[in-house]
């Protein structure tokens, strides 16, 4: 396996187990972090990006982690020969992160009784369910966050490029940016393998009381962000960013 392999997979880890882990820190019983609120959650989630894209540089790879992304620069790039290999690495990296935040959590399961708090520190779930809007959202969220990103390493930008570590922080505040602003219908997953691996680890997992997984609805957070990804890509590509 190549350094891009191992770079996506850790990263990807990363951002899972921050991402996902904040959540259950604000939502499981008995954590100190109980009912801290959608700012906190967000606010991890902006971290846990900027963690896992520093990760996945510093070993060797892109840091897109996240199906979606690499799809979308794919397309506004022309080159696919990484897609492969960076997919494939970021669903086993989410499922790794899932695993480690049921790990970390683990007394905590059983104080908390409401199965989808405990389907909700794994994946994604609708406010209001309403399959095409639900869909809707997550194409324009996913769409914000290839577009934007695209914009932030364009060379019109930053023609001698960011300065070194600028451009994780940067993403790390564009996905803040989106929590708040858009993620409040569909929890935005963004990320198809952010929201499918640690489903499958709900699945799998001896969870106390946990419920099913949810899926029912599993494919919109797979497909929205794929959508939205290659509507950025193909506008990105015409507008040449």
């Amino acid at each position: 396996m190549n350094a891009a392999f191992w770079g996506e997979l850790f990263g990807t880890a990363t951002l899972i187990l921050l991402g996902n882990g904040v959540v259950a820190c604000v939502l499981l019983n008995k954590s100190y972090g109980h009912a801290a609120g959608w700012i906190a959650i967000t606010a991890g989630w902006a971290f846990a990006v900027m963690a896992g894209v520093f990760v996945a540089e510093s070993i060797g790879s892109n840091a897109h982690l996240n199906p979606a992304v690499t799809v979308g620069i794919a397309i506004a790039t022309g080159d696919w020969s990484r897609v492969g290999t960076y997919v494939l690495a970021q669903f086993i990296g989410a499922m790794l992160g899932a695993l480690l935040v049921w790990l970390h959590y683990l007394p905590h399961w059983a104080q908390t009784p409401d199965a989808a708090i405990k389907r909700a520190c794994f994946c994604t779930s609708p406010a209001v369910r309403h399959r095409l809007l639900n869909l809707t959202s997550e194409i324009i969220g996913t769409f914000v966050l290839v577009f934007v990103a695209q914009a932030i390493y364009s060379s019109r930008v930053a023609p001698s490029k960011l300065a070194p570590g600028l451009g994780p922080l940067l993403l790390g505040c564009l996905v803040w940016s989106i929590g708040l602003s858009l993620g409040g219908t569909t929890g935005y997953a963004i990320n198809p393998a952010r929201d499918l691996g640690p489903r499958v680890m709900h699945a799998v997992l001896p969870i106390d009381g946990k419920g099913d997984s949810h899926w029912s609805y599993a494919a919109v957070p797979v497909v929205g962000p794929l959508i939205g990804a290659c509507l950025a890509g193909v506008v990105a590509r015409m507008l040449s960013i």
